[in-house]
């Protein structure tokens, strides 16, 4: 059985918006990952990434990944905060019965601000409404409405994304898989030039955990792959850096990961 690229993320990783998207259904070939796979020998693509996933959902669908492929190398480039990972009530309309993504978009509120962002886009808009028709009777925008109205805060997302990341580097490691690791924003860690790390012990030694090695980022203060190509004016989407900002981002990512990965290629 041939070894697996593991590739996980949201839609940056996915390809949304790229030249070959089919309305975010199938991993793009232009895409970062894609590309950095094409670097590699004797390794076949498999991507688990999917628009609108959070760190947690990235974490759990890549753990799926691994265990159930022979594999040889992982990269995963990390989501936005806000964004949480649910283990629902069986349901047809859900991920294997159970699983969905959560996101301020699933809220009333969310709604208005989801609409001014992907105005633009009627394949965005198109897939937004058919979401919100598939999700009507799985409880999931009653479950939004109330997280994001009674429970949701920055500190307790940071702890969850930080939590799942250090939970797949350990798998990762333990399992000896060669991996790396990069970022689509550095909100992750940061709020403007504050870090994240800095708001009490607790978050300090959880940060401690994390191994910084195995990461590339794109610049100062971790930044990510979608503010690096808004920086340098790449062509986009409405919501998403296009093919250039993926070749080159993959320019750059490349020695790094030959580092990191080394004879596995």
């Amino acid at each position: 059985m041939t070894k697996k690229f593991i590739a996980g993320g949201c839609s940056f990783t996915l390809g949304n918006e790229l030249s070959d998207d089919v309305d975010g259904k199938t991993p793009s070939k232009k895409s970062w990952s894609y590309k950095l796979y094409e670097q590699t020998n004797n390794l076949d693509y498999f991507s688990c990434a999917f628009g609108g996933l959070g760190n947690q959902a990235i974490a759990r669908k890549v753990f799926q990944a691994i265990s159930e492929n022979d594999v040889g190398c992982v990269a995963v480039m990390w989501s936005f905060l806000s964004r949480y990972d649910w283990a629902m009530p069986r349901h047809k309309n859900l991920e294997d019965t159970r699983w969905t993504s959560i996101s301020p978009w699933d809220t009333n509120r969310g709604t208005a601000e989801a609409f001014k962002k992907i105005a633009g886009s009627e394949t965005q808009i198109m897939q937004f409404n058919n979401r919100k028709e598939v999700m009507a009777d799985t409880g999931v925008p009653q479950l939004a409405e109330a997280i994001y109205r009674y429970g949701a805060n920055q500190y307790h997302e940071t702890y969850l994304s930080w939590k799942s990341i250090i939970w797949l580097q350990n798998l990762l490691e333990k399992k000896k898989i060669p991996y790396m690791f990069t970022l689509a924003d550095n909100s992750l860690f940061y709020q403007e030039f504050t870090h994240h790390k800095e708001q009490d012990p607790f978050m300090s030694a959880l940060h401690s955990e994390i191994d910084f090695s195995k990461w590339f980022s794109f610049g100062e203060r971790l930044m990510g792959f979608n503010q690096w190509a808004l920086l340098n004016d790449y062509p986009r989407g409405t919501t998403h850096p296009l093919d250039q900002a993926h070749a080159d981002a993959v320019k750059l990512m490349l020695p790094t990961f030959n580092k990191l990965v080394g004879d596995t290629q």
